[in-house]
């Protein structure tokens, strides 16, 4: 079917920080509305300022207010989310035909209102995003311990019903890479109806901004400050890399919960010179830091990739990674790949950048041209052309 109007659900958004989901969606749906498609966005009163605030201005909103009720707590407002957007699909969703209900994430009060949508209307077609699998935690290498046990066990176990959901309701299915994929492929959703989405980047806006003569930053992190990222684990790698070089210098681009966690550690290490925590940074901003910095590092403790050290690539830093099994379908260039978790080797990846003038040029040239083969447009492309091939 030829898609002529998609409604968007986005109901997690409780802040203004961009996770990878929220960028696929608002980067594709942009580019969508601008080909002609009525794009309807399900989200809270945060959400749309964060869609209008990144450009997804042709889009009519259907919202609710999130903000008078900031100071709950995440579960009550993750419940919220979901009532809030079950009664708001119920009530707006239009019956229009040759219509794709886009859950925008795998969490309950994104994926429970398109299931709803679905069974109120088997005609349209539901989209699911399944962008991350909760790691198994009793795993070595889970990445919630201590006090946030918890939290990740009950991520875990929430993620359950929703996989089995759209399985066998969802008649698509995004995910981020080739090991992910296979996990969904079976008598009912063919290969076809699994897309490996990978995300994107916007390769025209880092020749926007000027290159820095002076670096003012040996190393940059973008991202969540979240466990999964492992950014307590790169404060760990500073301290190797600093002992090395004493006057290296990061900066981290990013919030998130373990933020006061982070600053303590930093400052357990002495490291309050050697690391600026910059905050929450996006646009010109964002790639003012990339062009001030020499190498961008990606220390996830999942096997899971991001489109945030595309975007640093893109503008010419060779990336430092652990060599997690998703790069193996991803056929990766312009990066250093290090064991699986080891830090001080990862620390060492950093320094033989930072030194050796021949490996560094090699390595961000092949940054660039790995960058340039990630970009928006075509990836918008052709998700709506998988789209439109999408038969129940």
């Amino acid at each position: 079917m030829k898609i002529r109007h998609i409604s968007i659900i986005a109901n997690t958004i409780i802040e203004l920080g961009m996770s990878g989901g929220n960028r696929i969606f608002i980067e594709c749906a942009k580019r969508w509305a601008d080909k002609g498609m009525t794009v309807d966005m399900f989200t809270s009163d945060v959400g749309e300022k964060l869609c209008k605030d990144n450009g997804l201005h042709r889009a009519e909103y259907v919202t609710w207010s999130l903000s008078k009720f900031k100071r709950l707590s995440a579960v009550v407002l993750y419940l919220m989310g979901t009532i809030r957007g079950c009664l708001t699909i119920l009530t707006n969703l239009q019956p229009v035909s040759k219509t794709i209900v886009y859950s925008s994430s795998d969490f309950w009060p994104d994926s429970i209102p398109a299931f709803i949508a679905k069974l109120r209307n088997k005609n349209l077609k539901w989209v699911a995003a399944f962008y991350l699998f909760a790691p198994d935690p009793f795993s070595k290498v889970f990445p919630y311990r201590g006090r946030k046990f918890l939290i990740g066990f009950l991520y875990w176990l929430s993620q359950m019903p929703v996989y089995w959901l759209i399985r066998k309701y969802a008649d698509m299915v995004f995910v981020t890479n080739e090991p992910d994929r296979v996990k969904f492929v079976d008598g009912r959703l063919t290969p076809d109806k699994v897309i490996a989405v990978r995300g994107g980047v916007d390769t025209r806006f880092s020749s926007l901004v000027p290159q820095s003569k002076k670096k003012k930053y040996d190393a940059v992190f973008i991202g969540r400050f979240h466990p999964q990222k492992g950014v307590l684990e790169l404060i760990d790698i500073w301290k190797h890399v600093c002992d090395i070089k004493k006057d290296a210098k990061l900066a981290m681009i990013g919030i998130g919960d373990l933020e006061e966690r982070m600053k303590e550690k930093i400052e357990e290490y002495d490291l309050v010179n050697r690391i600026d925590l910059l905050g929450f940074k996006d646009g010109f901003e964002k790639f003012k830091v990339f062009k001030e910095s020499r190498v961008a590092l990606y220390p996830s403790t999942l096997d899971h990739w991001s489109m945030a050290p595309v975007e640093a690539m893109s503008s010419g830093l060779p990336l430092v990674t652990f060599d997690i099994p998703t790069l193996k379908f991803l056929h990766p260039k312009g990066m250093i790949k290090t064991p699986c978790y080891d830090l001080e080797t990862f620390a060492q990846g950093i320094t033989k950048l930072l030194n050796d003038q021949k490996l560094y040029r090699e390595t961000r040239e092949d940054a660039i041209a790995w960058a340039a083969e990630w970009d928006w447009d075509k990836r918008a492309s052709d998700l709506l052309s998988s789209m439109n091939c999408c038969d129940a």
